[in-house]
């Protein structure tokens, strides 16, 4: 663990560097982010097995939901121009002549601290956007995946000097270490208790943040759907990386019509995914700890186990669990899952469903499978959550465009695409004027000036 004094250090460093205005060079910024995707590519291999040493992540996973990160470096290299030009906005006649820019400018010295469900793909994305915004940075990952924090270490170290791009490894002393300096911006990613912590720590620094937390992210099926679809895209969603991911479907909010059909549909899909045995199945990962897998456990005894249900403490493994007759009071109900069990609750009309939702914290997703416009206008209308998804599941985050992030307990702020250039960029409104007029309305003696002043404002 590194103490303070190394810390503060790496910091003073950063900010030393970041003040010879290097990182404000655009072509320096895009080739830091050339180099990083060129140190992706030739460090896969340790990736892929620091991800299989913590998580069993199954290679196919691990490219998708990890190394996936690459597309996100290439859109940022294709727009990073366009974004870091200045933008011209409407002045006012009043201030006639005169020009109202933005220009987007980078913080200074950022802290990204990363969790462990998806270690190197939540490391880097949000440094993707530091750096494309001109920052320093100081990475934190996870202690709780300790082989792809390793890993991603030694990658950086030998790629990138700390005085710009640095990583601190460490438990939980470490991050509070860290969070006893001062940031320009703290960006992190885990659950909400820690998330108070964080902001906290920040707010006596007066350090902005970005939060991205979880909750329990509701999956409401209609009656009027594709059967076949909706069940593969919700037991998709729901099990890959073993359910450890933030924005998986909580819970099943289902028509009581087609519960029995959709069960059975649930059903055949995780047995077309994983085979009659999971835990041999090499596409099928396993629980981070024993801390998680002990929470997990508890919770299938809060209904009736239909379909899974077995458990190896020795390796961390449960299996794709779906539980029925679930009390919206029982603990399963009360925290984020995050784990492979999906409870299920039938509803009679689709306004039930919505209070059940609105009686929850605001998610950072919610999903809706149906083919009616009117209800899904009416789910848009009614609830509030991070992001939504409709007629499919987790897909929403493979769109640049659309930022990512909570509401309410869910989350502070957002990123992906231009969302994470703007996050750790201040937009610096500047007005510029000029000396060809200097009208005297607004300057004293006041006297005759009112009626043309309430002209001008009204």
């Amino acid at each position: 663990m590194l103490v303070q004094l190394e810390i503060s250090e790496i910091i003073r460093q950063q900010r030393l560097f970041f003040a010879t205005g290097k990182t404000k060079d655009v072509s320096f910024r895009l080739e830091q982010l050339k180099v990083l995707r060129k140190t992706v590519l030739d460090n896969q291999a340790a990736i892929l097995q620091a991800l299989k040493a913590d998580l069993n992540k199954p290679t196919f996973e691990a490219y998708a939901t990890e190394i996936g990160v690459l597309k996100e470096i290439d859109y940022t290299i294709k727009h990073l121009k366009s974004w870091t030009k200045p933008k011209k906005v409407a002045s006012t006649p009043e201030q006639f002549p005169s020009e109202a820019v933005i220009y987007p400018e980078p913080l200074g010295v950022v802290l990204i601290i990363a969790p462990w469900n998806y270690p190197f793909q939540l490391t880097l994305s949000p440094l993707v956007g530091a750096i494309a915004a001109g920052n320093c940075a100081i990475l934190k990952p996870s202690e709780l995946a300790p082989h792809t924090s390793r890993a991603i270490a030694d990658i950086f170290q030998k790629n990138f000097d700390k005085s710009y791009i640095a990583v601190v490894e460490g438990g939980v002393e470490t991050s509070q270490e860290l969070l006893k300096e001062k940031f320009d911006h703290i960006f992190f990613t885990g659950g909400t208790a820690v998330g108070k912590i964080i902001m906290e720590a920040a707010a006596k620094h007066l350090t902005p943040v970005t939060l991205e937390l979880g909750g329990k992210s509701p999956c409401i099926v209609d009656a009027d759907i594709n059967l076949e679809h909706t069940a593969r895209r919700i037991a998709w969603g729901k099990f890959i990386n073993s359910g450890q991911t933030c924005i998986a479907p909580d819970y099943l909010l289902v028509d009581k019509t087609i519960k029995k059909d959709l069960i059975e549909n649930i059903k055949n899909c995780l047995k077309e995914f994983y085979g009659d045995r999971p835990e041999n199945n090499p596409d099928y990962g396993r629980i981070i700890n024993q801390k998680q897998f002990a929470r997990l456990t508890a919770f299938l005894n809060n209904g009736e186990i239909i379909v899974g249900g077995k458990i190896n403490p020795e390796t961390l493994y449960i299996a794709p669990t779906l539980i029925d007759n679930v009390s919206l009071d029982a603990p399963i109900m009360q925290e984020e899952i995050f784990g492979p069990i999906l409870p299920i609750v039938e509803y009679n009309n689709l306004s039930e469903a919505i209070g059940i939702v609105n009686s929850q914290p605001k998610p950072l997703a919610l999903y809706l499978f149906s083919k009616n416009k009117d209800y899904q206008e009416k789910i848009l209308r009614e609830t509030s959550s991070g992001g939504v998804c409709i007629n499919d599941t987790v897909m929403q985050v493979g769109i640049p465009d659309l930022p990512f992030g909570g509401v309410g307990f869910s989350g502070i702020g957002s990123y992906h695409g231009k969302a994470s250039f703007d996050t750790f960029s201040h937009q610096k409104s500047v007005l510029k004027k000029s000396f060809l007029f200097d009208p005297k309305w607004r300057y004293a003696p006041y006297k005759g000036k009112l009626d043309l002043l309430k002209k001008i404002i009204g």
